[in-house]
Formats: C-alpha cells, sequence, structure tokens
C-alpha cells in the first residue's frame, strides 16, 4: 500500500494532502471560534466565508486537473481517477452546503423570534447583563421596520427594510406558535418547561414560579454560538422566545428551537396530566 501511494503522480498527492486538510481548517475555525482563541468574526467570516470558497475552489481545481491528466496520460490508473473524483465530490458537496446556508440566511433574516409579536417575552436583568457582558446584539423593537434598527440599516434589502420582525415572524411557514396551558398550572408550566430546556441541553437554566418565567442558554455544537431562550407562563398559555447573540440571520435555528421546546413542553404537560 506504502509502495503505492508513493507512485502516485504529485497532483494526486496533492489532492490527498488537501482531502486531509481542508476539513482540518474546516474544524478548526469553528472550534477556535468556540474555545476563544479568535472571535467569531474572524472564525465564521474570515476563514469560513472568506477563505473556505477559496479552498474549496483550489480543491476542485486541482481534482479537475488531476482528472483529466489521468485519463489522457497513460497508464490510466483507476486510484488516480478515484481520487480526483472524490476531490471534486467534497468540493461539489461543500459548495452545496454552502449555497444552503445562504438559502436559509435568505428565509430566516432576523435572529430574535418569538411565539408573541405583539408582546414579546422579555428577559431578566441578569440575562441583559450576560447579554452586554459579551457584546451581543441591542435586542430590537419587533414593530420597528428593519431600516430603521442599527443592526440591519445598511444590511437590510429594500424589500426588508421596511418590514418589521412582527410581520416577518407573522409571515414565516413554521411560525411558532403559543402553547395552550390546558389544564394545567403555571407551577406545572414552569416545571415542564425547565425540564423540557434540560433535556435539549440548555445550560443556566432559571425557573422562577413567581413570575412564571423560565429562561435558558443554547449553544451551538461547533462554533459554539451562545443563544438566549425565555419562556413566560402565563394564565392560558406559554409564549417562547429565542434570541441569538450575534450575527444577523440565524438560519433558522431560533425558530426550529422553539418549535423543539414546545413540543417537549407540550408532551410533559400531557404527561402529567395523565
Amino acid at each position: 500500500m506504502i509502495a503505492v501511494m508513493t507512485n502516485l503522480p504529485k497532483h494526486t498527492k496533492f489532492i490527498l494532502a488537501l482531502l486531509v486538510f481542508v476539513p482540518l481548517y474546516f474544524g478548526i475555525a469553528a472550534l477556535g471560534t468556540k474555545i476563544g482563541i479568535w472571535d467569531w468574526k474572524f472564525g465564521l467570516g474570515a476563514m469560513i466565508i472568506g477563505g473556505g470558497p477559496i479552498l474549496l475552489a483550489v480543491l476542485a481545481l486541482v481534482g479537475v486537473v488531476s482528472l483529466v491528466l489521468g485519463i489522457i496520460k497513460p497508464p490510466r490508473r483507476a486510484l488516480v481517477l478515484g481520487i480526483a473524483g472524490t476531490a471534486l465530490l467534497v468540493a461539489g458537496f461543500a459548495f452545496g452546503l454552502m449555497a444552503g446556508m445562504r438559502g436559509k440566511a435568505g428565509d430566516n433574516p432576523i435572529h430574535d423570534i418569538a411565539t408573541d409579536t405583539g408582546n414579546p417575552p422579555v428577559f431578566s436583568a441578569e440575562t441583559m447583563a450576560a447579554r452586554e457582558a459579551v457584546g451581543a446584539n441591542a435586542l430590537s423593537d419587533y414593530q420597528t421596520p428593519l431600516g430603521q434598527l442599527a443592526l440591519y440599516k445598511d444590511r437590510a434589502s429594500p424589500e426588508l427594510a421596511v418590514k418589521s420582525h412582527a410581520q416577518i415572524i407573522t409571515a414565516k411557514a413554521d411560525r411558532p406558535a403559543p402553547l395552550p396551558l390546558g389544564g394545567a398550572s403555571k407551577a406545572e408550566g414552569v416545571a415542564a418547561v425547565a425540564a423540557a430546556m434540560g433535556a435539549m441541553g440548555l445550560t443556566e437554566i432559571r425557573p422562577d414560579p413567581e413570575a412564571g418565567i423560565v429562561e435558558g442558554v443554547a449553544e451551538s455544537f461547533w462554533f459554539g454560538f451562545k443563544d438566549d431562550v425565555v419562556a413566560r407562563v402565563g394564565d392560558s398559555q406559554i409564549d417562547f422566545r429565542s434570541v441569538s447573540r450575534v450575527g444577523i440571520s440565524d438560519l433558522g435555528a431560533n425558530t426550529a428551537r422553539i418549535n423543539d421546546l414546545r413540543e417537549r413542553t407540550e408532551a410533559l404537560l400531557g404527561s402529567a396530566s395523565r
């Protein structure tokens, strides 16, 4: 096997080196952000969005060259052609993922989602202090058009600039809905939400039965992005809110999280009533 690898053309060896380096590069970019070696703007922006496509383009280009040389230059070795094909598949798959992320960003232009757009649940002073300490985005007024908000002023398209958070959330096909309490008490609702947050892996869970509030922090696996989550348990229903600390688009993560939390809470309340 070693002899076979040694006798491979230089372009094929280069591809093999790239196939090892590419996942390491993306992994280092993500994990370096998570453990605080650099900030998220460098890890995600400079390394992934900036350098990632260039690296993948090099992999694809070398793959094409290697494939052509493998076909026209005898002997045609299946291993050389296979490695070149693998490079093209990996580059194509990665570009497809990036295109999908851009599509998700377009479908989810905001990062603050709530089930009550007229009166979204508010975070405690403790959570707001934690957000301020890390330089998190300011919370947005749900009724103000994006074009009038500092974070979106120069980033929102003319179409989006005239829309508010409330309008964007209301138009979502997967818009999360409040959860009716049914026959459960507020205390049972608070306990169910806290348990559901724990099952989802949220940390810093703080239930306040007296105020009818439960808060928690969600963290992404790779980059370690943190989102703040709050549930407001009223007399008749539970409203949820999930807000990213950094970034513009959440790629749909906050909506998916609320829907998951709602479903788990509903299941726990149903089990408690039986």
